[in-house]
C-alpha cells in the first residue's frame, strides 16, 4: 500500500508540475481538429481502393467508445462531411488532410514524452513520418474491418442456417461493433505507449497505465454522460456550438486520463529503478563488509 501510494503521489505530482492539464487541452483540441481531416483522408483512400463501407465502419470504431449523447451529433456531422463528392486521391486537399490528421498523433507524442520524462532526440522529419505512418496504418486497419463487415452478414446467415444450436453465440457476434471498437482502442493505446515517445519500453512497463486508462475511460464516460443528462446546460449556453463543446470537454477528460496513465507507468518504472539501485547498493555494502 505504501508503494502504491508513493507511485500515485509521484504520478499526480509530476502531472500537475509539468503542465499536465495544459497538455490535456492541447491533445483534446488537436484530436478534435484532426478528426475530420483523418476521416476525409481515409475515405478518399478507401474509395480509391474500393472499400466503400469505410465511412460507416470508421464512424462506429471511433465513436462506439464514446457516450451516445456525445458521439451521435459529431458522428452525424462526420457522415455529412464524408458524403461530399471529392476529386481524385492525389489532390492537395487530401494530402493536406493527411498532414493535419497527423498533428493529432504529434500532440499525443509530446504529451507522452513529458509524461515519461524523456526528451525527444529523433529528427522532426522522422517523427512526422512516423505520425503519417500511424495515420495510414489506422486507415488500412479500418479498411480491413470494413471488408470483413461485408462478409459478416453472409457468415452469420449461413451459421444460423446450418448451426441453429449456436444461436446464443451468433447473437453475441451480432454485437461485434463494441467488441471491435474496444479491441482497436486497446491496440492503439499499446502502440502509442510503446512507439510514440522517445526511448524504449517493454509491454509489461506500459500495461499498468493502459489498464488504468481503460478503467478511468469507462468511469469518466459514464459520469460525463450522466452529468449531461441531469445537470448540463450546454445547449442553452453554446447554442449551435453545443455538440462541439461537449465533444471538446469529453476529449479533454479522456486526454487527462491518457496522460495520467503514462505518468503512472513512468512512476512505476522510476520506483522499480530506485528499488534495484537500493538492492544493488545493499549487496555491495554487504559484500564489502564480508570482505573486511
Amino acid at each position: 500500500m505504501r508503494r502504491t501510494y508513493a507511485v500515485i503521489l509521484d504520478a499526480v505530482t509530476h502531472f500537475n508540475n509539468d503542465d499536465g492539464w495544459a497538455m490535456a487541452s492541447h491533445v483534446a483540441l488537436s484530436i478534435l481538429m484532426a478528426l475530420f481531416p483523418f476521416m476525409i483522408f481515409g475515405t478518399s483512400l478507401a474509395s480509391f481502393l474500393g472499400a466503400h463501407a469505410y465511412a460507416d465502419t470508421a464512424s462506429h470504431l471511433i465513436f462506439d467508445t464514446w457516450p451516445e449523447s456525445i458521439a451521435k451529433p459529431i458522428a452525424r456531422e462526420v457522415i455529412n462531411v464524408l458524403t461530399i463528392e471529392r476529386g481524385g486521391l492525389l489532390t492537395i486537399s487530401v494530402l493536406a488532410a493527411a498532414f493535419f490528421s497527423a498533428n493529432g498523433v504529434e500532440a499525443l507524442r509530446v504529451s507522452l514524452n513529458r509524461a515519461y520524462r524523456v526528451t525527444e532526440t529523433r529528427p522532426w522529419y522522422v517523427t512526422r513520418a512516423q505520425s503519417l505512418g500511424f495515420v495510414v496504418i489506422a486507415v488500412m486497419v479500418i479498411m480491413a474491418i470494413s471488408f470483413l463487415l461485408v462478409l459478416a452478414p453472409l457468415v452469420l446467415k449461413l451459421a444460423r442456417q446450418f448451426a441453429p444450436w449456436m444461436e446464443t453465440l451468433i447473437s453475441a457476434v451480432d454485437n461485434w461493433r463494441i467488441l471491435v471498437a474496444v479491441s482497436v482502442l486497446v491496440v492503439g493505446l499499446v502502440l502509442s505507449h510503446l512507439w510514440l515517445p522517445a526511448g524504449k519500453r517493454r509491454l509489461i512497463d506500459v500495461m499498468p497505465g493502459i489498464c488504468v486508462t481503460l478503467i478511468a475511460w469507462i468511469a469518466g464516460a459514464l459520469a460525463f454522460a450522466r452529468y449531461l443528462k441531469e445537470f448540463a446546460t450546454y445547449v442553452s449556453t453554446y447554442a449551435g456550438l453545443a455538440s462541439i463543446m461537449v465533444a471538446l470537454v469529453f476529449l479533454y477528460i479522456i486526454a487527462a486520463i491518457f496522460i495520467l496513465g503514462a505518468e503512472i507507468n513512468a512512476a512505476i518504472i522510476k520506483a522499480r529503478v530506485r528499488a534495484e539501485m537500493r538492492s544493488r547498493a545493499s549487496e555491495l555494502k554487504s559484500q564489502a563488509t564480508h570482505d573486511t
